[in-house]
């Protein structure tokens, strides 16, 4: 049945890009038995680099128990040999990065000590994964099972009768690059491990996991090794350990492994803790608890596909940021000092440059409370250790990516009420990385031209310029950093407005009109200067010169604080009109959206994010393009093109657009195909566009969201009838075509009429989302 199971997942797969949008014939209830999570497919975006892991975890955990098979550390569903069930995985990050303290089962003897020669051949028919599960049938005869706590990993293994039934604990190797690492057998059942290790992308400061594994059974025998020397009898050694068993008789072995990132007390603290109790009980309980995540989001028609893309969307975005702190609370800072979280769990893993468009604003509406203590510990970051964060992972900056995405971040927890009680205290910090830079002995770069942004009104672009520290430097993309910079000035400027601090609020907003000093009138695009004030290299916009990861026919599009004042820049609204519809291969896209969708838009490498002309639906810089067009009167072009792109999302490994990013793609899915998409990142506009569902019931937290639920109804919408006609919030028409986070509070029913044909709903001026640069 299990085999069954995944096979049909892959049968769906084939099928699902055409089904996505559903057609009034094509409806699909509740599965029977009413799980929700039997419609996630974890294995969605573990091939052709949306670098998912389809292994166990609960809601934002610490740990995320999952296969590696060759890709990099990760998992890639192409391979087909195990090298080991690690503790540690980042859903959807770019480096393809896996994790620590890879443990894997063999029989035998132990006379190797190298992964990729033990690996265990599997077979995808032998292989199930469904929310906090995991399971896989070796070639070996082993059978292996996964699932999680917050903070341990709890396995599960079925041997074959032997005498030689084994257990490798690889403590040599690390998230990215390992530095060091020791492990000693403590007793007859329990094992305990040091790993440090640093990197992601590039060179970092170094990182270390503290584990404690204890099993079910006493071992029969156990070894260390170092290096390729393995020593039977060895209780210490720095490469790894072997433990073994008799299963001749009883063929099953589990064991529970914890972490912390603190120290080895507290490793012990959390097997303490959250140990102790049965596989099976755990899997129950991880699966209650994502039953439960699942179901604030309940969903009435569409085709079978499309729910299942949906909920396994809604899933990968509840897999991040992860708890890093121990169960008594303690935490280490960024200033490598051990710190106690009162009052709130300490969140770590910032993939902040992705996640502050969608995955925030999607926390904020359906996991407030998380949401809010996330808020909480990205200033405990810069209270402890000195400054606000970039890309953060676990205790380390990492400098990955560039611009100020810190920012939005922050002022989108602010409006959306989830700083209170703190709010002075997020903006001194807020207000410290906007005027400034960190000093030279702090590992992270900030807002790195700063400097130069604040005196002349732009981030220079210097080619080759040194690195100053690890990561990414704001100076080898000025154009993009110009505009993520104003960006975050505009949403900086209403926090501060909203504070009272009205000086500081009227000059970012005036810094947030800076996009207009890199707007090139000889081209009619942002174009990147150098630092004499030049306008760098060629003038084709479709050149990335200066920006990271785009052109500038991506990046025009990010100035969501002043889309009329771009507009204005292009030449009107029919100008900025007709260079969307370029964009997008509008003509094309009415005739065949599915295929323009994967022939025009996607040229098949997840990484091609340069030399292009069209809309990338598989990159961050283009989430909110398809929403331009609610700016320019021209609103059914925003579900034409929304609408088309989530055909890309599909029940099968490859049904990701790119790398998932801890879960901003899968957030943009979900918030677009609800109809609430926001469309200034930063602050509370909720763009409103044609949901894919005749009705979504969305239940919210009264203490955040007063109203307690919000009912989104679109009766009849489908592939044909996809354009809307009339909006009623409460029963009252709404003409504009957004709401603000304010009117959603107090909302009950936000209710869509659509129709076969554009209308006149949204075109007028005044229905476009406000301007925020005053």
């Amino acid at each position: 049945m299990r085999g069954t199971r995944r096979t049909r997942w892959c049968m769906a797969g084939v099928l699902a890009a055409s089904a996505l949008i559903a057609t009034p014939a094509a409806r699909a209830e509740e599965p029977p038995d009413g799980r929700l999570t039997e419609l996630v497919n974890p294995f969605i975006g573990s091939r052709n680099e949306g670098n998912t892991f389809p292994g166990a975890a609960v809601p934002f955990g610490m740990v995320q128990l999952s296969p590696d098979t060759g890709h990099s550390t990760g998992y890639d569903y192409a391979q087909n040999r195990v090298r080991g069930f690690s503790l540690v995985h980042l859903s959807g990050v770019g480096c393809r990065i896996g994790g620590d303290l890879p443990v894997l089962p063999t029989t035998g003897d132990i006379t190797r000590t190298d992964y990729a020669q033990y690996a265990a051949a599997f077979s995808h028919d032998d292989e199930e994964a469904s929310p906090g599960y995991y399971r896989v049938g070796l070639a070996s005869g082993i059978r292996a099972e996964l699932t999680a706590t917050a903070r341990t990993g709890v396995q599960r293994y079925t041997f074959p009768a032997t005498g030689k039934a084994n257990v490798l604990l690889n403590a040599a190797q690390a998230l990215h690059k390992p530095v060091s690492s020791a492990v000693e057998i403590l007793d007859d059942r329990t094992v305990r491990t040091e790993i440090t290790g640093h990197g992601f992308c590039r060179d970092t400061g170094p990182y270390t996991v503290h584990t404690i594994t204890r099993f079910s059974r006493p071992f029969t025998a156990y070894g260390t090794w170092d290096g390729r020397t393995v020593t039977p009898g060895a209780r210490t050694g720095a490469g790894g350990a072997y433990v073994r068993f008799d299963t001749t008789g009883d063929r099953v072995v589990e064991a529970t492994t914890a972490l912390s990132y603190v120290d080895a007390r507290g490793a012990a603290a959390n097997l303490d803790t959250e140990g102790g109790r049965s596989f099976d009980a755990v899997r129950r309980r991880a699966r209650e608890e994502w039953e439960r995540r699942l179901a604030a989001v309940r969903v009435r028609g569409g085709t079978p596909a499309l729910r299942r893309t949906f909920y396994s969307s809604l899933y990968r975005s509840y897999l991040a940021p992860n708890i890093g702190g121990d169960a008594d609370g303690r935490y280490l800072g960024w200033d490598r000092r051990v710190h106690r979280a009162r009052g709130f769990t300490y969140y770590q893993n910032w993939s902040l440059w992705d996640t502050y468009r969608t995955q925030a604003q999607l926390l904020a509406l359906l996991a407030p409370r998380e949401a809010r203590d996330m808020a909480r510990s990205v200033v405990a970051v810069a209270e402890d250790g000195g400054w606000l964060p970039k890309w953060g992972y676990g205790p380390v900056e990492t400098n990955i990516m560039t611009g100020d995405p810190v920012t939005p971040f922050l002022t989108t927890a602010y409006h959306s009420g989830l700083l209170k009680g703190f709010e002075e205290r997020a903006y001194r910090a807020l207000r410290e990385n906007a005027d400034g830079v960190p000093p030279a002995a702090y590992p992270g770069v900030g807002r790195e031209a700063n400097a130069e942004y604040i005196a002349r009104g732009f981030a220079p672009y210097v080619k080759g310029r040194p690195y100053a520290k690890m990561g990414d430097s704001d100076y080898h993309y000025g154009a993009s950093v110009t505009l993520e910079y104003a960006l975050a000035d505009a949403m900086l400027a209403q926090m501060a407005r909203g504070l009272g601090h009205h000086e500081d609020a009227a000059r970012y907003a005036a810094r947030s009109r800076n996009y207009r000093n890199i707007f090139d009138p000889a081209t009619g695009f942002f174009r990147a200067r150098d630092a004499s004030g030049a306008f760098a290299g060629p003038p084709d916009p479709a050149r990335g010169t200066g920006f990271h990861e785009g052109t500038a026919w991506q990046y025009q599009w990010l100035v969501p604080q002043d889309v009329p004042g771009l507009v204005g820049l292009i030449g009107g609204r029919s100008a900025a009109d007709a260079r969307l519809d370029a964009f997008f291969a509008y003509d094309r896209l009415l005739a065949d959206p599915e295929r323009t969708a994967r022939e025009v838009w996607v040229h098949g490498d997840p990484y091609a994010y340069y030399n292009a002309a069209v809309y990338n639906p598989m990159n961050e810089p283009d989430l909110i393009a398809p929403y331009t067009y609610l700016s320019t009167g021209r609103p059914w072009k925003t579900t034409d093109v929304v609408h088309a792109a989530l055909t890309l999302f599909t029940d099968s490994p490859e049904g990701l657009t790119g790398n998932d990013d801890l879960g901003t793609m899968s957030a943009w899915h979900v918030l677009s195909a609800i109809g609430l998409f926001p469309v200034q990142p930063g602050y509370g506009t909720w763009g409103l566009t044609t949901p894919v569902f005749d009705r979504v019931d969305l239940a919210l937290d009264r203490r955040y969201w007063p109203a307690g639920r919000l009912t989104v109804t679109a009766p009849g919408t489908s592939a044909t009838d996809r354009y809307v006609q009339a909006v009623r919030t409460d029963g009252t028409p709404h003409g504009r075509t957004y709401l603000t986070t304010g009117a959603l509070r107090s909302l009950r029913s936000l209710a869509f009429t659509v129709g076969p044909r554009p209308s006149a709903w949204g075109t007028a001026p005044e229905a476009a989302p406000p301007v925020l640069t005053y």
